[in-house]
């Protein structure tokens, strides 16, 4: 999950519309990947204004995504119809407020407004009349992490950003709120998947190496920089292969050939032809949050089971979580490593594979 600024109080004024310019550089970017990642963990602490179609739902909304520009944002669904949208029929968000939830949206413009501070429960509890403990409770009831991960979250976002931007690394690190340079790596290693500065550059200046090769299922493309594995592909085809590696790190310096990364090739192979039932495989890849924990539920399903995606949303605590579930999986860039062939539909049908069905079927019959 990253820091959602779009939970800012607006200035105290319930049902302030949440567009001004001076909040849109903070508050879209984390607004809109809460709908884009269908996340019911924030139905209820805001709802969104569709101008092109002038309906409004709320994040988790399963119908089909707007275009960003045509997209307003409001802390409740009467200031959306004051403002002439319709509640969508699909996922009725004028039922959806949360109790508290004027007081979570203090809480989180509170923490946001001093990610360079130590927070305690008390400080925070403080703003809103509530005990350490009750807030603690109603905050993770609300949106399903307490107030330091939150805050831990928007820390990443806000680095994130700097980044992006062009900012240095150094004053990024300072100005996300980070007390240290140590602390950043330390804390951002895993989420970025490569070093921050080169995060922050799109990947350029990094070297990758990838070699193309044959497999059970067709020509199998391995490709990996000197921390670890960043793409597994199967493909027919060897310009479509590069291509798509080329599309995915198109900042970075791709070389063919491998570069010691020989076992981590023959591993994989070996796993095609039914020799090896693991792939604890080094990976170094950029992921959402949100994909890391879905990656990692993947990782988890036993050789030769599969699970629903319902089944993997329930684990992660986000039962209705399903199709960001999928998403996931789809833009998952480590195939085969991070099993995503494992997860099928609820009713026992295969669902969808980027490497096509056959391949998908082919898996699950030699892993069974």
């Amino acid at each position: 999950m990253v820091g959602l600024s779009i939970l800012r109080l607006n200035g105290g004024k319930k049902g302030k519309i949440m567009n001004t310019t001076t909040e849109l550089s903070a508050q879209t970017a984390a607004c809109w990947r809460a709908i884009y990642e269908r996340d019911n963990r924030f139905d209820g602490l805001f709802v969104f204004g569709v101008r092109s179609t002038g309906i409004y739902c709320r994040p988790s909304c399963p119908a089909k995504k707007p275009l960003r520009k045509h997209v307003l944002f409001f802390d409740i669904p009467q200031q959306a119809e004051r403002k002439g949208f319709r509640p969508c029929k699909r996922c009725h968000p004028q039922s959806q407020i949360q109790p508290n939830a004027q007081k979570i949206r203090q809480v989180c413009g509170y923490i946001e407004a001093h990610l360079d501070e130590p927070l305690t429960l008390a400080q925070l509890g403080k703003q809103v009349g509530f005990s350490p403990h009750h807030l603690q409770r109603v905050f993770k009831q609300a949106l399903g992490v307490s107030p330091k991960q939150y805050a831990d979250a928007c820390r990443l976002g806000s680095f994130q950003d700097k980044l992006r931007r062009g900012d240095a690394v150094t004053s990024a690190v300072y100005a996300a709120g980070y007390g240290s340079s140590s602390r950043v790596y330390g804390r951002t290693a895993a989420r970025l998947g490569m070093t921050p500065a080169t995060y922050g550059k799109g990947g350029k200046g990094l070297e990758i190496s990838y070699v193309i090769v044959d497999s059970p299922l067709g020509r199998l493309l391995v490709a990996a920089t000197e921390k670890g594995v960043c793409k597994v592909s199967l493909g027919d085809s060897d310009a479509d292969l590069q291509a798509d590696l080329q599309r995915h790190y198109h900042a970075a310096t791709l070389r063919q050939g491998e570069s010691g990364f020989q076992a981590w090739v023959i591993a994989i192979v070996a796993y095609l032809k039914g020799r090896r039932t693991t792939l604890a495989l080094p990976i170094d890849v950029r992921a959402t949050a949100f994909q890391w924990q879905v990656w990692e539920a993947l990782q988890k399903i036993p050789y030769g089971s599969t699970r629903s995606y319902a089944e993997v949303a329930a684990s992660l605590g986000r039962p209705k979580a399903a199709r960001a579930v999928a998403n996931a999986c789809a833009n998952n860039p480590v195939a085969l490593v991070t099993p995503c062939h494992r997860v099928v539909r609820g009713d026992g049908s295969l669902g969808g594979y980027r490497w096509g069905l056959a391949r998908k079927r082919a898996l699950l019959e030699l892993e069974r």
